[in-house]
């Protein structure tokens, strides 16, 4: 399998961090390519151009994010998303949840990449918004977290890692330590480690 994905894609990490954690690098050649610059490898694969996408061996493509992760999770018997019942609904509200995040902190760094005269600061100020309740929502509830590490912690993972990367100016860890000490020990796992954005 082929796995089209950007370095500093949040949505792309949270699929690396899966392969790591279920042990599948041997079965997933990961190739890095930017989608900004009409990467025709992707397009021929992915008509949005979107990463991640991944390639199954038989040419199928498969996208997006929450799709991919799905799939790549039936390949082992140890699941990161449970098969059934509302430990599932769970996982995957965590999922949704920390994908929210991901999408209003990626809309604020596209946003402010425009001129500044065509910038828009309600959009801004409600992507921030957002991103700030959804933060106080993942504190109140860290004691719903499944007890083993599941696609719960990966896409929370990647979603606090992306705001350390692009966007530190909300300054989550200072409102937020219950969620910040979480964060400081999840990021010592070898998927965290290997999965940097650069």
């Amino acid at each position: 399998m082929k796995l089209f994905y950007s370095k500093t894609s949040p949505y792309s990490r949270k699929v690396r961090l899966l392969v790591h954690e279920k042990g599948l690098n041997q079965a997933v050649t990961c190739i890095a390519c930017n989608p900004f610059d009409n990467a025709s490898d992707l397009q021929a694969e992915n008509p949005l151009g979107k990463v991640p996408t991944l390639m199954l061996d038989d040419g199928t493509p498969l996208y997006d994010s929450p799709v991919i992760c799905e799939y790549l999770d039936t390949l082992t018997a140890d699941r990161l998303l449970p098969e059934s019942g509302m430990a599932r609904w769970t996982v995957l509200r965590w999922q949704a949840l920390c994908d929210g995040i991901l999408d209003a902190a990626y809309n604020i760094v596209m946003e402010r990449r425009r001129p500044a005269q065509e910038q828009s600061t309600d959009w801004i100020t409600q992507w921030e918004a957002q991103i700030h309740r959804s933060l106080d929502a993942v504190q109140d509830s860290l004691d719903t977290l499944p007890g083993r590490v599941s696609l719960a912690q990966l896409s929370l993972g990647a979603s606090l890692g992306y705001l350390d990367f692009r966007l530190s100016d909300p300054g989550w860890r200072d409102q937020h330590p219950e969620l910040t000490a979480w964060y400081e020990d999840f990021s010592s796992r070898d998927a965290m480690q290997n999965t940097q954005p650069e």
